[in-house]
């Protein structure tokens, strides 16, 4: 007789434990989770992002995307400028203290991930990230799948 391990409560407890251990680290830096994501983002491009650029990434409205960037620019994390070759467009800039919030982000994530498997032998690493990409695949979550805002019903 297989047990049922409440697969989906698990992994619930687990996401909890580490969206706690993240929002930790992120309000040391004064930042929230949205905040957080945003600047992820804006680290990883390589050209100043506009703002429809992190609507169309996180499928967030255009006035919560301005009141995140508004709270980043007077926080110090970004500045805002008008594109010169668009003077409709500003463009995203990360500042010194939005650059220190990466790295610490970064740091923070890695030490997360290592505490996360701390006794998993290497094996059993490599076979949890396999394990948790095959579910993920089986609930139709697979690399390509985008994060589409869902359809109204008629």
């Amino acid at each position: 007789m297989i047990l049922n391990p409440h697969y989906g409560h698990l992994i619930r407890i687990l996401h909890w434990c580490t969206d706690q251990a993240m929002t930790a680290a992120l309000e040391q830096m004064e930042l929230t989770a949205a905040q957080g994501h945003i600047m992820g983002y804006l680290n990883h491009q390589t050209d100043p992002p506009c703002p429809r650029d992190i609507e169309n990434a996180f499928h967030l409205s255009h006035p919560t995307v301005s009141g995140i960037l508004s709270r980043l620019e007077q926080k110090g994390f970004i500045q805002l400028c008008t594109d010169p070759s668009d003077r409709r467009c500003k463009r995203i800039f990360i500042l010194p203290k939005g650059q220190e919030c990466h790295q610490k982000m970064h740091q923070c994530i890695q030490n997360h991930e290592e505490r996360l498997v701390m006794n998993f032998t290497p094996d059993e690493q490599e076979l949890f990230a396999d394990l948790l990409q095959r579910a993920i695949n089986n609930m139709g979550g697979g690399p390509c799948h985008s994060n589409t805002k869902e359809e109204p019903k008629k």
